[in-house]
C-alpha cells in the first residue's frame, strides 16, 4: 500500500508499507539524498514475512516534496518526520533500522523519542556521541579523530555534478555504487544500474539532490542520552565500510548503552544482493528477540 503523509506545512512524504497490517511495525529509514527505494524489494519482502514493515522518502528525495530550497530544514527536522510517518500509520512503537543518515536519525530518535522504539537496528553510520573510542589494548582514540571517508569517494564527491541528461546521471550513479560497496563483494553493474533505473521512474526526473548535503547538521550530539539508551540496538558492522570504515561500528557499540555487533563479512556502504540474506536474519532475530 502506498500513500502521502503531510509532516510540515508544505512537505509530504511518500509511504509504502508490506506485510500483514496486524505484525509489529518495523521503519526503514533511508540515507542522505536516498529515495525509500534505496531499501531493495528483495531485503524489504525478506523482513515482510515477519513485520509490517514502511519505507519512505524523506523529503527532497523520491516522490515527496523537493522545497528546501523554499523551506530550509535542520537535519534534526528529518528525525521529526519518521515519527510523523509513525503517528500517520497508527503506529505507537516501531522497530527502527537506519542506513547512514538514517542510522543518525534512528539514533535521534532512541535518545530523544525513546518511548517510540521497540528495537534499534544501525548500518554504515557513525556515532552521535563524542565518547572516545577504547581499542582493545585499552589506548583511546577521540572519536573526532576516527578514520573518515576513503580517499577514492571524497574524490568523487568532489567532483561538480553536472546535468548531463538521464543515462549519464544513471551511469555516474553506477559508479558511485561501486565505490561505496567497497572491494570484497563483487559489483554488479546491472543490479546497480537496474536499481536506480527504478528510483528514477519512481522519482520522475533523474536530478541529483543536494538538500541534505546543504542542511544545517548541528544540533545532532547525543552523547549523554545514547549512553542511558535502554532500546535493544544492534550495530551491523561493514569490513569494507568506506564511509564510515571500522572501527566506525565499534565505536556506536561503545557510545550505545547495551548495543551488540553483527558483522556482514564483505559488506560495504551498499545493499547488493549477497547481503540481502544475512542482514534481513539479523535484523529478524534482533526484532524478534526485542
Amino acid at each position: 500500500m502506498e500513500r502521502f503523509v503531510d509532516v510540515a506545512p508544505g512537505a509530504r512524504l511518500w509511504v509504502e508499507e508490506r506485510g500483514a497490517p496486524d505484525a509489529p511495525a518495523l521503519l526503514l529509514v533511508m540515507g542522505a539524498q536516498a529515495s525509500g527505494l534505496g531499501w531493495p524489494d528483495e531485503l524489504v519482502e525478506l523482513l515482510a514475512a515477519r513485520f509490517r514493515v514502511i519505507r519512505y522518502d524523506h523529503r527532497d528525495t523520491g516522490r515527496s516534496t523537493w522545497t528546501f530550497d523554499e523551506q530550509p530544514y535542520p537535519l534534526t527536522e528529518l528525525a521529526g518526520d519518521a515519527v510523523r510517518v509513525l503517528d500517520a500509520m497508527g503506529v505507537e512503537r516501531a522497530h527502527l533500522v537506519g542506513m547512514s543518515l538514517g542510522g543518525m536519525l534512528v539514533q535521534l530518535i532512541v535518545a530523544d523519542r525513546p518511548e517510540r522504539v521497540l528495537s534499534a537496528t544501525l548500518i554504515g553510520t557513525g556515532a552521535l556521541s563524542s565518547v572516545p573510542y577504547e581499542h582493545p589494548d585499552g589506548t583511546r582514540t577521540p572519536a573526532e579523530e576516527l578514520p573518515g571517508v576513503s580517499p577514492g569517494l571524497l574524490e568523487m564527491w568532489a567532483r561538480p555534478v553536472e546535468d548531463r541528461g538521464p543515462e549519464a546521471e544513471l551511469e555516474r550513479r553506477v559508479e558511485h555504487w561501486r565505490v561505496l560497496g567497497g572491494d570484497r563483494i563483487p559489483f554488479d553493474a546491472a543490479y546497480a544500474r537496474e536499481q536506480e533505473r527504478r528510483i528514477i521512474a519512481h522519482t520522475g526526473h533523474h536530478h541529483a539532490g543536494t538538500a541534505h548535503a546543504r542542511a544545517d547538521a548541528s544540533g545532532m550530539d547525543r552523547t549523554e542520552a545514547l549512553a542511558r539508551n535502554r532500546a535493544p540496538t544492534l550495530i551491523v558492522s561493514a569490513p569494507a565500510e568506506p564511509v564510515y570504515p571500522p572501527p566506525h561500528a565499534h565505536h556506536i557499540a561503545q557510545a550505545v548503552h547495551g548495543a551488540r555487533l553483527f558483522t556482514i563479512p564483505g559488506m560495504g556502504h551498499a545493499l547488493p544482493r549477497e547481503v540481502h540474506a544475512p542482514l534481513a536474519a539479523a535484523i529478524l532475530d534482533h526484532a524478534g528477540r526485542s
